[in-house]
């Protein structure tokens, strides 16, 4: 796995051992299975956005903190220049680059994400809120729950994000569409 992977599963351990927390502790608390996020800990595997927000949520930190080390510090407003967004390349197949990193107590979370082609079958994954997608080059399969659909560039849904939904790039071209998290 990449450095940016041990990254956060480093910041996993760091703030588990600052609240004395078990991993079973973190797992139960955030609704993780205690495989799963000893599996993200060891930075051996891949680690949700989903989950790592799950985990901030409930321990009234930062994502940040956790994807990228740093605490936000605006409170006005924060620009992100085209192509200049914090980024976490999660696998080979998926990449965020976040669009507010440095806001502070935002109530969202929006990223670009791309997406590579590839053959593996699709990662399900829920976390609470809601979510919205917005296609901005390429063509999407999103699954919600079992029933799949296709975005085209320029479409967008918004959806329950507690349901199982995952994405793949088409026709063999990577795909890039605007995230956000709620």
């Amino acid at each position: 796995m990449n450095d940016q992977i041990k990254q956060i599963a480093e910041r996993l351990r760091g703030l588990r051992d600052v609240l004395d927390l078990t991993a079973a502790d973190i797992a139960a608390d955030c609704g993780i299975s205690l495989e799963e996020y000893q599996q993200a800990e060891s930075g051996q595997s891949d680690i949700s956005v989903s989950m790592l927000q799950t985990i901030a949520r409930k321990y009234k930190m930062s994502l940040d903190v956790l994807m990228f080390g740093e605490e936000p510090k605006m409170s006005s407003y924060f620009l992100t220049r085209a192509g200049k967004g914090v980024s976490v390349e999660r696998t080979k197949a998926y990449k965020y680059e976040s669009l507010a990193s440095g806001f502070r107590d935002r109530k969202a979370d929006p990223f670009i994400v791309t997406v590579e082609p590839t053959d593996a079958p699709m990662h399900l994954n829920s976390h609470a809120g809601q979510e919205f997608n917005l296609v901005v080059e390429g063509r999407l399969l999103l699954s919600i729950n079992g029933k799949e659909l296709i975005l085209n560039t320029g479409d967008s849904i918004y959806f329950d994000s507690t349901q199982p939904h995952g994405m793949k790039a088409l026709d063999e071209k990577p795909v890039r569409f605007l995230a956000i998290i709620l």
